[in-house]
């Protein structure tokens, strides 16, 4: 072997050393002391060191606490859910001209439904003499009696819209 292949291994392997160093330093070190710091808190919880019986106190009551605040935030979500059933959350509007000679689409079919398809469709039939309002009832999207085909298509229009 010549000097310079020694050489050239000897670099190799010092340049080895170095790199195990400083992945020591940056990796395995900081895991090292996090690994130590965990075993001193067990060591301490489990063998009733300093400090233990208040450092369980004190997980337990914040457990408490959470636990508290989770009632009560799924009570909050269980009221805000019935609530949201009976809301008006589903809207359909039609305008549309009643009679011939009347124009502008004044007359209108308008369907407040809540999720379930629950609530009303209110039609306003307009004429050059007067103006007729008239309400009816709706039951999981059909309406209790004879609807026209503008309040229909106002429910389904209601229907289809995003809750």
């Amino acid at each position: 072997m010549t000097t310079l292949t020694i050489y050239a291994a000897l670099a190799a392997f010092a340049a080895a050393l170095v790199a195990l160093l400083i992945y020591h330093l940056a990796v395995v070190g900081p895991a090292l002391r996090r690994a130590r710091e965990l075993l001193a808190v067990h060591d301490g919880l489990i063998g009733g060191g300093a400090g233990a019986s208040a450092r369980l106190s004190a997980i337990e009551s914040a457990l408490s606490t959470e636990q508290t605040s989770l009632k009560r935030v799924a009570q909050q979500v269980s009221e805000l859910e019935a609530l949201a059933r009976t809301d008006v959350s589903r809207v359909g509007f039609v305008r549309y001209d009643a009679f011939e000679d009347t124009g502008s689409e004044l007359s209108y079919a308008l369907a407040l439904l809540n999720r379930e398809g629950d609530g009303v469709v209110i039609s306003s039939i307009y004429s050059r003499t007067d103006t007729r309002t008239y309400g009816k009832a709706v039951n999981r999207y059909k309406p209790a009696v004879n609807a026209s085909g503008e309040e229909l298509r106002a429910i389904e229009l209601a229907r289809s819209s995003k809750a």
